[in-house]
């Protein structure tokens, strides 16, 4: 995933959380919100709940990697992505597909 496709700013991703228009899958929520730049963003949330930086840095990985692999044409918007606990668990082709069905119902 490119830099410029990254949300890394804590008040966008406040006012994501704010705007309430999320989408749920499995092992994901996601939280869809307008931008004013000029192409689509991803962030992704895992808490500290769910493990050591170890895990919570691999579940981050894995998402970046089925989101660069999925060819899907995103329109120019903040995508929030926020892991559930049974994300921990989940091996990288459940939470590939899930991930991807829930971003194909969101175009």
């Amino acid at each position: 995933m490119k830099k410029i496709n990254i949300v890394k700013e804590k008040r966008d991703f406040d006012k994501a959380f704010k705007l309430r228009n999320q989408k749920h899958s499995k092992y994901a929520y996601i939280y869809i919100k307008d931008n004013d730049v000029s192409n689509y963003r991803f962030g992704i949330c895992v808490s500290k709940k769910m493990g050591k930086a170890v895990l919570r840095n691999k579940l981050k990985r894995r998402v970046k990697d089925i989101v660069d692999k999925s060819r899907l044409h995103f329109p120019n918007k903040d995508y929030i992505i926020v892991l559930k606990k049974s994300a921990k668990d989940a091996k990288y082709l459940e939470l590939k597909e899930d991930l991807i069905s829930v971003l194909e119902k969101i175009k």
